[in-house]
C-alpha cells in the first residue's frame, strides 16, 4: 500500500487505535515521510503504545490539546501537513453518562477547532474517525447499519460524535474542504485501555475477580480487530472519494455473554485453568441506562469500491490479544 500523503497529522495518536494506525503506517505503508502525533495524554493516552516506533525519525510526538489552535497551526505549517487523521476523542459511554459536558467539549469542540484550521488551509485533507453508535440501536430483525442510515444517537457519547460528523460534512459543503469519514464497529486488540470490555474481562480472569456483565449479557456488538480497522482507514486515505463516508465492520456479531465465554475459554486454554471456575465469577449487574441492543455494520461499500476486507478471524485475534495482555499484565491496570 502507498500513501497519497507524505506528511500527516494524527490526533489521539497515543491512544489505542491511533497508535495502531501510526505503527501500521510506518511499518507497512510506502511513501510516508512524516507522522506528527498530537495527543494531550489524558488517561487513555499512553506513551508505551509508541515504544516500538520511538526510534523512527519519521514519527514526531507533540503533547498538546487539539483545541490549542496556536500549537496545531504551527505544526501544520512547520511540517507541511497534507492530511489530518482525527482519532482524538472521549469514547467511554459510561463516562459520557456521568459527565457529558467533557464529551461535548472534546468531541465537538475539538473537531470544530481542527476544522477551523483546515478552513484556512483547504488543501489539507481531513479524515474523521467516527463510530457506528451515531446510528442508534438495531432490533434483531433490522438490517445492518450502512452509510445512508439515519442518525439516532442514544448516549451522550454517540450524540457528541454525531454532532462532530455533522460539522465535518457542513464545513466540507460550506467551505469546499476535502474530507472523508469512517464509522467503525467495536474494536479490540493489544494496547486497548483496560476500561474497555475485553481487556476488563481479561483482567478479571487473571485476578479471578468478579466478571460484571450488564443485564443478561444479550446485547450484540459487531467486533473488529484493530489492525483491520486501521488498514481500512489507510485504504480510505489512498483510494477513498472526497466527501464520502465508509462503514467499517468486522462482520462478527456476538452477544456480550458469548464474547465473555470466548475470553474465559481462550484464557483458560492459554493458562491451563478451569473455565468452569472462571464462569462462576460472572456477575450480572444493573443494565446501563439507554443501553443499545445491537450494533451491526454493512461494510459492502468499502469492500466493493476500495477492495478492503477484514483479514483477522475473531478466535485467532482474540487469542493473540489475550496472549499479549498476559505478556504485559501491567497494561491491565487502570
Amino acid at each position: 500500500m502507498r500513501s497519497r500523503f507524505k506528511s500527516l497529522l494524527v490526533t489521539g495518536g497515543a491512544g489505542f487505535i491511533g497508535s495502531c494506525f501510526i505503527r501500521y503506517g510506518l511499518n507497512k505503508v510506502y511513501g510516508v515521510e512524516k507522522m506528527v502525533n498530537l495527543d494531550a495524554l489524558t488517561y487513555a493516552g499512553n506513551m508505551h503504545n509508541l515504544e516500538l516506533i520511538q526510534s523512527d525519525t519519521r514519527h514526531v510526538f507533540v503533547q498538546a490539546d487539539i483545541c490549542d489552535q496556536g500549537t496545531v497551526a504551527k505544526l501544520l505549517e512547520e511540517h507541511q501537513i497534507e492530511a489530518i487523521v482525527h482519532f482524538a476523542a472521549e469514547s467511554h459511554v459510561d463516562k459520557s453518562i456521568l459527565g457529558p459536558r467533557e464529551f461535548l467539549e472534546t468531541n465537538v469542540g475539538g473537531t470544530l477547532a481542527l476544522l477551523d484550521l483546515v478552513r484556512l488551509s483547504p488543501e489539507i485533507h481531513f479524515h474523521h474517525v467516527s463510530t457506528d453508535e451515531v446510528y442508534g440501536s438495531l432490533t434483531h430483525q433490522e438490517s445492518s447499519f450502512k452509510e445512508t442510515s439515519l442518525y439516532k444517537p442514544n448516549s451522550p457519547y454517540a450524540a457528541s460524535k454525531a454532532a462532530a460528523d455533522h460539522f465535518v460534512r457542513a464545513y466540507a459543503n460550506t467551505y469546499k474542504l476535502s474530507i472523508t469519514i469512517s464509522h467503525c464497529s467495536n474494536n479490540y486488540g493489544p494496547y486497548q485501555h483496560p476500561e474497555k470490555f475485553i481487556p476488563r474481562m481479561i483482567a478479571g480472569c487473571l485476578h479471578e475477580s468478579f466478571l460484571p456483565i450488564y443485564g443478561e449479557g444479550m446485547n450484540i456488538r459487531d467486533w473488529l480487530f484493530v489492525e483491520d480497522h486501521v488498514k481500512a482507514i489507510w485504504t480510505i486515505l489512498e483510494q477513498g472519494v472526497t466527501g464520502e463516508s465508509y462503514a467499517i465492520g468486522g462482520g462478527c456479531e456476538k452477544t456480550n455473554i458469548d464474547v465473555l465465554h470466548c475470553i474465559i475459554d481462550t484464557f483458560s486454554a492459554l493458562e491451563n485453568k478451569d473455565p468452569n471456575h472462571l464462569k462462576l465469577l460472572i456477575k450480572k449487574v444493573a443494565d446501563r441506562p439507554g443501553h443499545d441492543l445491537r450494533y451491526s455494520i454493512d461494510a459492502t461499500k468499502i469492500k466493493k469500491n476500495l477492495g478492503w476486507k477484514p483479514m483477522y478471524g475473531f478466535a485467532s485475534s482474540l487469542r493473540e490479544t489475550i496472549r499479549w495482555y498476559l505478556e504485559h499484565p501491567k497494561r491491565l491496570e487502570c
